[in-house]
């Protein structure tokens, strides 16, 4: 059954309308930060100008907020995944009955409001420093990175553990019975297979960290991140700043997302040349038997 030419148009206006209703906001973003009026215009286009882009550089709490994002995020990083490997494992060698609960523990920090999370990571952690005498932990960067942390570890298991389901058991047997210790089998076969998913992991703990506000406005005390700042220059009124801010997010993500798929169709690449050079050398081999 083919599509007659009123659902042909219909699809395509319908295809218009979502990449207009999803880009179309960037695009705005993106031309305000290069108009010259002080507050964020795309039409009409008075003149343009890269000198916003200089500003958001010379601002000082703009810059100490994204080294302080940033921070947040690589520690965040540091700690969700290795987590979340163990996390996943665990699910996978605990006893069948016993999964339902401990994925239902596990995954009960994401479907915790972020306010309740923060709040309740201060409110712990204050208490225990109070007790131990130790103001280590009572610092607004690590009790945002415990925070982020609690339920960010969670997405990351969940990565993982879908990438761990089709994993072949039968090669960690096969490398015990050859001889190799259970530290060797998973830093040679498991980790290896387990590359992808750790990496996606990681970036996806980072951006969820690097755009949490709601468990960060109460975690981050006095320090500040991109996002309180951002917050707080909202209220009080937006201006280009902020346009060009986003316009370098995306576009590094972008470049991000390009350069991901290149590698990633150039190993792909690889791959089938190291299939087909394999199927050749077994087809040689084959014929070079000779037939009886």
């Amino acid at each position: 059954m083919t599509a007659g030419p009123f659902q042909r148009v219909m699809f395509a206006l319908y295809i218009a309308i979502f990449f207009v209703y999803l880009l179309g906001p960037l695009v705005v973003m993106a031309v305000s930060a290069f108009n010259t009026p002080e507050y964020p215009q795309v039409w009409p286009i008075e003149g343009f100008t890269t000198g916003w882009f200089g500003k958001l550089f010379a601002d000082r709490d703009m810059m100490e907020g994204f080294r302080t994002s940033l921070l947040i995020g690589f520690l965040v990083v540091c700690i969700s995944v290795p987590i979340g490997l163990a996390g996943a494992i665990v699910m996978t060698q605990i006893a069948p009955l016993a999964r339902s609960f401990y994925y239902l523990v596990v995954v009960s920090p994401v479907l915790t409001p972020g306010i309740i999370i923060g709040i309740s990571t201060v409110v712990f952690w204050r208490e225990l420093t109070t007790v131990t005498s130790t103001k280590f932990f009572y610092d607004g960067v690590i009790l945002t990175v415990l925070g982020h942390a609690s339920f960010i570890s969670a997405y990351c298991m969940l990565i993982i553990l879908a990438r761990l389901q089709r994993f072949d058991r039968s090669q960690e047997e096969a490398a015990l019975d050859l001889g190799a210790s259970y530290p060797q089998v998973f830093r040679h076969i498991l980790l290896p297979f387990l590359k992808p998913a750790l990496f996606s992991a990681a970036v996806l703990a980072f951006l969820s960290s690097f755009e949490n506000y709601n468990t960060t406005t109460f975690a981050i005390l006095s320090d500040k991140t991109l996002t309180t700042v951002l917050a707080g220059r909202v209220r009080q009124g937006s201006t280009p700043t902020i346009s060009a801010l986003a316009t370098i997010i995306v576009a590094v993500t972008l470049c991000a997302a390009l350069a991901y798929e290149l590698i990633k169709r150039r190993e792909d690449q690889r791959g089938r040349a190291r299939r087909a050079e394999a199927a050749r050398a077994e087809e040689a081999e084959l014929a070079s038997i000779p037939a009886e």
